[in-house]
């Protein structure tokens, strides 16, 4: 990984703490993208679990998706301003310890056993994990040679979906191993072994969202003690206060970019939260939803493999070329799953995992391509594009209830249609009109 150290003050904190250079920076970093991928996918284990437990249809528990990801909406803006004011170290830090109160907020909601308040922590956990998205991929995209950016990013993202792949085993056994009944068999318990059934299943996602809380706040304290090297010239923080959020968009890298996340996330995520449900259907898996949670890992394992690969390949691949190649697989496996049964559908759907692998990392570095100092206020809309994950699950939830859950895949397939034209086409405006 070819890294330049640009500069070795630190990032507006003179303490005392020791130097970093950009290689360990770059180390420091990954444990926070494993945390929020961890996190992020653990509501794909969430979903199926609250679905059973509050007798939700597809619309509405995808609420979960759509709080979680509407953060990123409401809150990307507001998180460009925290870190054009307080730089990205202490930006950094705040997102660590918000999203570790959001977690913590998981005990109460458990104890209520009530729907809204598990959103509300979700919309808490996923502001901070909003500010740590504005902060630390433009870090990392400008931590070395713009040449590199793509290829950084993906490595650091290959991190988040290490623990992407490790949170549905982690949450197939500790929150959905219990046993789940259907709403003919709750229904024929008496109101108080419903009440007791409910605090059960409620109670069981109370020990890992603590211990994810205690992680996110151990996180902060590492970071708070270490000096990261403070990004000069093009990106720095402070620098996007001066540019409108028109100014911006009048860049078509942005633009394209902003679409492209949006469609991007929203296929990704959507695709992950119907996975449980969708395999353990009796024409396409047969089997029961703790063991389907396993096929959830596989998906974002094979996401984890496609962007360490990726990030080798970038060091040799235009970056545009990469992405229309891996999207127009990826549509071709979606359709694939639209209209195969048994083991070609499970197969299918997992390997679109793979294939997702380094769009988030291309778009976001294509993007903010160029960008010099409006690179803050361009990252803050790109990271507020992936209220795409609140949006288009929501949707496909509500195709699901119409048509049923296989037939609703044309909503991703759509999407990953999008990223192949921005790979062949969008994304080359930038060279003209940059």
């Amino acid at each position: 990984m070819d890294m330049q150290r640009i500069d070795t003050t630190t990032d507006r904190n003179p303490g005392t703490a020791p130097e970093v250079t950009n290689r360990l920076a770059f180390c420091v970093l990954t444990g926070i993208f494993f945390m929020w991928g961890f996190i992020t996918a653990l509501n794909d284990v969430l979903i199926p679990h609250l679905k059973a437990l509050f007798a939700l249809n597809y619309a509405q528990v995808m609420l979960i998706q759509f709080c979680f990801f509407g953060a990123y909406f409401l809150m990307s803006l507001p998180s460009g301003r925290v870190v054009s004011s307080l730089g990205y170290k202490r930006s950094i830090i705040v997102g660590l310890c918000v999203a570790g109160v959001g977690a913590a907020l998981f005990y109460p909601a458990a104890a209520l056993a009530s729907y809204g308040v598990f959103l509300t922590a979700l919309f808490v956990l996923a502001s901070g994990i909003t500010l740590l998205q504005v902060a630390a991929n433009a870090y990392v995209a400008l931590l070395g040679p713009e040449r590199t950016a793509s290829s950084r990013l993906n490595l650091s993202q290959a991190f988040n979906s290490v623990g992407t792949t490790l949170a549905p085993q982690f949450g197939g056994l500790l929150i959905l191993s219990g046993t789940v009944l259907g709403v003919s068999e709750l229904g024929r318990l008496g109101s108080a072994a419903q009440a007791a059934y409910h605090t059960q299943q409620a109670h069981a996602v109370q020990g890992p969202y603590l211990g994810i809380a205690a992680s996110l706040f151990m996180l902060a304290l590492i970071v708070h003690l270490f000096r990261l090297p403070k990004l000069q010239g093009q990106g720095a923080a402070g620098e996007q206060s001066r540019h409108s959020i028109g100014e911006t968009l009048r860049h078509p890298q942005v633009r394209f970019g902003a679409i492209g996340i949006f469609l991007y996330v929203g296929a990704e995520v959507s695709i992950g939260s119907f996975l449980i449900n969708y395999i353990a259907q009796p024409s396409i898996g047969n089997m029961p939803q703790a063991q389907a949670a396993n096929f959830v890992s596989y998906y974002w394992g094979c996401a984890m493999i496609g962007r360490f690969v990726g990030a080798a390949l970038l060091q040799k691949v235009e970056a545009r070329s990469l992405l229309y190649i891996f999207a127009s697989i990826a549509a071709a496996l979606v359709l694939t799953t639209m209209l195969s049964h048994g083991l070609i559908a499970v197969c299918s759907v997992v390997a679109i995992g793979a294939f997702n692998s380094i769009m988030f990392p291309n778009i976001f570095t294509l993007g903010i391509e160029k960008m010099g100092s409006h690179t803050g206020r361009a990252s803050s809309l790109l990271v507020m594009a992936i209220v795409g994950g609140a949006v288009v699950p929501v949707l496909q939830g509500a195709l699901a209830d119409a048509f049923g859950v296989q037939n609703a895949f044309i909503l991703p397939l759509l999407c990953y249609l999008y990223i192949v034209f921005y790979g062949l086409k969008g994304s080359r405006y930038v060279l003209a009109d940059a």
